[in-house]
């Protein structure tokens, strides 16, 4: 589908002939059809259809046009597959191809970028910033309710609360703000094409748009990064946690060991059977061992109370 801006927005199935500005949602087929006529290289058509499984896939920069495919994360449902989207811009035409988008949630955004400003003062530059900024709508919400979550795991090595499975939910956590890292990455390299404008075919005085776009996507990279940052010293603290945790075990069983260690002697000593020994012959020699080992523990009990041992 074509959206033509004049006085209003108009809707058509077929590429609008004149120079007014033209944007386009559409299929790999529906691009195969005009891209001959469009002058897109058969290779930039071909590369549509098949996903993108990078983000840095690079902006093509050609002398009538700019090409470049967009991996798409949503933050917001890191459980939602990613989406796929080429872009081809020329002069008064942006049209965004439908790589993968099973779910139509880039076309969703897309409609929502055509309605950003009035369509009697839209030009290339603000449709392309309006889509850009669509694609990161609510991602401010997400790294706050992440910041959040990062705390509150804080929280539980700190109250001795962590789970069996905090490591898994710290490296879903890493692996998410990578992704995330990645795709304004990804975004910024498309802006940074688009303000040197190589190929002329931006409106100077209207990059201003782009500019304030990008800044916009380096807060947000920013942000992810330092969210990252807490992450690694999260596991530092986790890590050190189980440390603690062996330690205080190892101290545990050390104590024991030392305790009772004394009646391993005391066995051993009396299992050596030598028949000298009076003891065996004492009426009272059992009980006697059995008090003297008592007696052992208790006095290594209050030694390792004042030693605070435990």
């Amino acid at each position: 589908m074509y959206y033509t801006f004049g006085t209003k927005i108009e809707e058509s199935e077929k590429l609008p002939a004149g120079d007014r500005l033209t944007v386009g949602y559409l299929s790999c087929d529906e691009l195969a059809e005009v891209s001959d006529a469009l002058g897109f290289a058969a290779s930039n058509v071909e590369a549509c259809r098949s996903a993108n499984r990078y983000f840095r896939s690079g902006v093509e920069v050609y002398d009538e046009y700019t090409f470049t495919e967009l991996r798409i994360v949503d933050p917001v449902h890191p459980e939602v597959n990613d989406d796929c989207v080429a872009l081809f811009i020329r002069k008064n035409l942006f049209l965004v191809i439908d790589v993968l988008d099973e779910d139509r949630s880039t076309q969703q955004r897309f409609r929502q970028a055509l309605r950003r400003f009035p369509p009697h003062s839209v030009n290339l530059e603000k449709i392309i910033y309006a889509f850009l900024d669509a694609l990161v709508a609510g991602d401010i919400l997400m790294l706050e309710s992440t910041g959040a979550e990062v705390s509150e795991l804080e929280a539980q090595v700190l109250r001795d609360e962590a789970d069996d499975d905090f490591s898994t939910t710290l490296l879903d956590l890493k692996n998410r703000m990578l992704s995330a890292h990645n795709y304004y990455e990804q975004l910024l390299d498309i802006t940074e094409a688009v303000e040197e404008n190589e190929n002329d075919i931006f409106d100077t005085d209207s990059l201003m748009y782009i500019s304030n776009m990008g800044k916009k996507i380096v807060r947000l990279r920013e942000d992810v990064d330092a969210l990252s940052n807490m992450v690694v010293h999260l596991q530092d603290a986790y890590s050190s946690y189980l440390d603690m945790n062996l330690n205080k075990t190892m101290k545990f069983f050390t104590v024991i060991t030392s305790i009772f260690f004394p009646l391993t002697i005391i066995v051993g000593w009396y299992g050596m059977n030598f028949q000298s020994m009076p003891e065996f012959y004492w009426r009272f020699g059992y009980l006697y061992v059995i008090l003297l080992s008592v007696v052992v523990v208790v006095v290594l009990v209050l030694i390792g109370r004042r030693k605070k041992w435990f």
